[in-house]
């Protein structure tokens, strides 16, 4: 089974076919995307001048501030929590083993179905910058490289950060403290919506050490500035360091939890 079969198996067979077959649920997880961009859009203009002054901005830097942090905090957040979703979901079915015995493995799963996450979130960061756009927000295409470098590195680490939550779904199966804290924490922490700067100070260390927080200041700098890649190099080479941190520690974890349950015999239970 080709890498091409496996893409499109677990993208659009197991991925899209499945998501899209609830279209309830679909239309809800679009408008989850859409709506929260009108809400910031009007605490920042209607409602919240004052509040927006404050942090250092107008109004409308403000909207183009927490369009880019929106657009892409998926990446961390909701990537991580379909990855242990999926984990949980198999359990309960009982088909984990079924892909542990399957010709992708155990570590297949994991990949491919960060795949399917990143995949779904570059729909909504693509949904929630048209909307942006259409509200006026301007992106400069000069910094394009260094966002797409940028992306690429956040998405590395954010699979490390993926692999870890996957490891403690297969041991503890429910409670999940590393999903929890960046499916709850990372728009409070990660500079999303207002900037990392205005937290208190024993807050702040905890924002710099999530990726995201370093990703959104380049982002920003690369999309709405137009700053290239030597501009954005620090930014840039401490994503770096999280991708060759998280990653290698993320695969050890998973890979012990996976040999643990083998040997407690836990794999598939829920």
């Amino acid at each position: 089974m080709g890498v091409l079969s496996k893409l499109y198996a677990y993208l659009y067979l197991r991925g899209f076919r499945v998501w899209a077959s609830y279209r309830t649920q679909a239309v809800l997880t679009m408008l989850s995307w859409v709506l929260p961009v009108f809400t910031y859009y009007f605490t920042g203009t209607a409602l919240g001048n004052q509040l927006v002054s404050k942090l250092g901005m107008g109004a409308g830097n403000y909207t183009s501030f927490f369009v880019v942090g929106l657009a892409f905090q998926g990446y961390v957040s909701s990537t991580i929590a379909t990855v242990s979703q999926r984990l949980r979901n198999e359990q309960l079915y009982g088909t984990l083993e079924y892909y542990v015995l399957s010709p992708s493995g155990v570590l297949g799963f994991l990949v491919y179905s960060s795949i399917w996450g990143f995949a779904l979130n570059s729909v909504s960061a693509a949904v929630i910058l048209a909307v942006g756009a259409a509200l006026g927000v301007r992106f400069l295409p000069s910094g394009m490289l260094a966002a797409s470098m940028m992306i690429a590195l956040l998405m590395i680490s954010t699979f490390g950060i993926a692999a870890m939550s996957g490891a403690v779904v297969m041991v503890t199966k429910q409670g999940n403290p590393i999903s929890f804290f960046f499916s709850t924490f990372t728009t409070l922490m990660g500079g999303v919506v207002f900037p990392a700067a205005a937290l208190p100070w024993y807050l702040r260390y905890v924002s710099y050490g999530i990726p995201l927080t370093w990703a959104l200041e380049g982002l920003r700098g690369a999309l709405l500035y137009g700053e290239g890649l030597w501009e954005l190099l620090p930014f840039i080479a401490v994503l770096a360091v999280f991708a060759a941190v998280t990653v290698p520690l993320g695969l050890l974890s998973y890979r012990l939890a996976f040999d643990r349950a083998r040997r407690d015999g836990t794999l598939s239970q829920y």
